[in-house]
């Protein structure tokens, strides 16, 4: 995409018609949906990307929130007559107006007033917030700004909404704004587009919602710094009779959060050095029922600490994780002991079966249907007689929508249903819990 200003000529949206048109794309299906999610940037992406799509949803009384991520109090740097303050708390009311015209309520609205022009700077808090927006992502779809439109607030939210969307399993579909006024044709990822028709309610709605953004679409004052933002010709791009969507499913979105995190720092669990890593290590070695295995899964491994440990207590030890810079920390440290693979829980699974698998602060760092495939993958791996071993950290895990309680309960729930054995003991204190899921004949006499 070319570098752009809001003020250059652009394109004009009969250059986009033919090339969607002809490529004869599918239509989003909102049936079956149980939520719909849209985030925005600025006030009035949302109803210049999604409007449509908003109304519809909520005259057919689909629940939708709407977060936005800043007040837009940047859209005029050089205005003379209104300051960034000032500009904050009209284009709050101004949000409000859409919103009621799109017909959500003040209660499904949320605004972070993160700083305009840095949404890049606060990734984890957004997140975080779409995290808790989303919850439970089957049957949710998440609308955001395309990741690759042009603008950087945009394309920092379209990333945020792309790996929230990975964490809860939601749908991602994304709307470009900025690539209709500046992109060419090779900018525009048709083979994964979804068009929505638009009803006349919808696109009466959506055009009322623009319309309320008056400080856009209309010159602040006759001095130069206050001119119109959204121009007639860009406005036109978003008069059609349908919107159009990128749309990509929760498997193929990505979160490089925990890669990222140990790109950062070599140690970022503090495994080697805080006394909780340390103490845990140990309270789950001790809660083993046996002596030795034969053969030993660890699912997130990280950089090979537990990994270490897991030598000393079985013949072999595969251990996976999905971050390509922990399992190069980890060789760094095992030096060929293990069977170190870079895989995608539940996706990708080593072949074989083991008689001890352990899953230690991982469970919650994937979204709930994958902890329903990671459930299904280790009762298929494990032995008969195998041991199964959770251990997680008891408090909240900000940015995820699961805690170490719902990974245990999700083993529970399988007892029956998938073959896992029964709990049959577990470590709790203030911080952790720990539990292993083993067949009675699994513990020793203690007396031989």
């Amino acid at each position: 995409m070319r570098i752009f200003a809001h003020d250059d000529r652009g394109s004009r949206r009969e250059e986009w018609v033919d090339l969607v048109g002809a490529a004869n794309l599918p239509r989003l299906d909102l049936s079956g949906l149980h939520r719909l999610v849209v985030v925005a940037a600025h006030p009035d992406d949302e109803s210049l990307g999604a409007g449509g799509l908003v109304a519809a949803a909520r005259a057919d009384r689909l629940p939708t929130a709407l977060l936005v991520a800043t007040d837009g109090e940047a859209s005029h740097p050089a205005s003379p007559t209104h300051s960034p303050e000032a500009l904050a708390r009209i284009r709050r009311g101004e949000l409000a107006r859409a919103a009621e015209a799109l017909g959500l309520d003040e209660s499904t609205v949320t605004s972070l007033a993160l700083p305009d022009g840095r949404v890049g700077d606060h990734v984890d808090d957004v997140i975080a917030a779409i995290v808790d927006l989303v919850g439970d992502g089957r049957g949710c779809l998440v609308v955001a700004p395309y990741r690759a439109d042009g603008h950087p607030d945009h394309e920092a939210m379209g990333r945020c909404a792309a790996a929230a969307a990975h964490r809860t399993g939601a749908t991602l579909a994304e709307y470009p704004i900025w690539l209709w006024h500046a992109g060419e044709r090779a900018d525009l990822p048709l083979g994964s587009m979804v068009r929505f028709p638009l009803t006349q309610q919808a696109r009466a709605a959506k055009q009322a919602a623009i319309a309320s953004h008056r400080s856009q679409v209309r010159a602040l004052s006759d001095q130069p710094g206050d001119e119109v933002l959204l121009s007639a010709s860009l406005l036109e791009h978003f008069a059609g009779d349908e919107e159009l969507f990128v749309l990509t499913s929760p498997e193929a979105v990505p979160d490089d959060r925990l890669d990222r995190l140990h790109a950062g720092d070599e140690d970022p669990w503090g495994a080697e050095s805080r006394w909780y890593e340390q103490r845990k290590r140990s309270l789950l070695l001790a809660t083993l029922p046996r002596p030795r295995f034969d053969r030993a899964l660890e699912v997130g491994c990280s950089t090979g600490v537990l990994t270490e440990s897991l030598l000393d207590r079985a013949a072999a030890v595969v251990a996976t994780d999905s971050s390509p810079t922990a399992l190069d920390l980890a060789r760094d440290r095992l030096r060929g002991r293990a069977d170190l693979r870079l895989m995608t829980a539940p996706h990708e699974w080593p072949e074989g079966s083991f008689d001890l698998v352990v899953l230690s602060e991982v469970g919650y760092f994937l979204s709930p249907a994958a902890l329903d495939g990671l459930v299904r993958q280790v009762a298929g791996s494990l032995a008969a007689g195998g041991v199964l071993v959770l251990c997680h950290w008891r408090h909240p895990v900000r940015g995820w929508p699961l805690d170490g309680a719902d990974v245990h309960r999700a083993f529970e729930r399988a007892v029956e249903a998938s073959g896992v054995p029964a709990r049959s003991a577990t470590y709790r204190d203030r911080d952790v819990e720990i539990v292993i899921h083993a067949s009675p004949d699994q513990w020793p006499d203690p007396l031989q």
